[in-house]
């Protein structure tokens, strides 16, 4: 090795741009690619979180003012907004669809169908986004991994052109391939976080209502004259 050149690739290294920006901008096409798909895909997973923290903050409000309704006893409130109100409005359909003929558990099991059904539309809704966290969680390691074998593979070629393996030649091509994997675990670690609390959050939602519909439905075989006192509370 020429001993001269020591100090020419020293001075190549620190006049490598070891920032963020400038790990990116100095990035092979390939590792640059990687580094801008994971930041799309975390950028799509904070909007799918936050439009679903306030989705699920509106069904949570709905959910509560749909148990305090169920839990009273007196009028059913067509009035319900939300997810409680399709539920509501679905089972006074099946209500008034009655066969004389039906006993009071068929007709209480043919209600809560119907209350179930329209939940089911609803928690399908607000599932809509997660699996894409899903997806980026289980797929950006890996991701930024093919950008970091990339990047290092560039590492090795320039050593079998400079037949130099000082630190000095391999430290910018490694730096810009280890910083893809870090974007990826940025990416990952948040997107599984937030896809375990959100659908954590649409279970215990989900159970909640399932609940209140049992209660709701057992009522509503019992009394042959809900809609009556239903019209009546809604239009007060």
């Amino acid at each position: 090795m020429d001993p001269t050149s020591a100090p020419v690739e020293a001075a190549a290294a620190a006049g490598h741009d070891f920032s963020f920006v400038g790990l990116f901008l100095q990035a092979d096409p390939i590792v640059k690619g990687v580094m801008i798909l994971l930041v799309v895909a975390s950028l799509a997973c904070w909007t799918v979180v936050f439009e679903k923290v306030v989705r699920l903050a509106a069904a949570k409000r709905q959910a509560k003012a749909f148990e305090a309704m169920v839990r009273k006893e007196g009028a059913v409130d067509a009035g319900q907004d939300g997810i409680a109100g399709r539920i509501v409005h679905a089972g006074l359909d099946a209500w008034r669809d009655q066969d004389p003929s039906e006993s009071r558990a068929e007709r209480r099991e043919r209600i809560e169908r119907a209350m179930k059904g329209a939940l089911g539309l609803e928690v399908k809704r607000l599932q809509g986004g997660l699996p894409l966290l899903a997806t980026s969680g289980s797929t950006a390691p890996f991701i930024g991994l093919f950008g970091t074998v990339w990047g290092i593979m560039n590492s090795f070629s320039s050593i079998a052109k400079s037949q130099d393996t000082s630190l000095a030649v391999v430290a910018p091509g490694i730096a810009e391939a280890l910083f893809a994997t870090a974007i990826g675990l940025v990416v990952a670690i948040p997107a599984v976080m937030a896809y375990n609390k959100l659908s954590g959050d649409l279970a215990r939602l989900q159970s909640g209502f399932v609940s209140c519909i049992a209660v709701l439905g057992n009522r509503l075989a019992r009394d042959r004259s809900p809609h009556a006192r239903a019209a009546a509370a809604a239009a007060e």
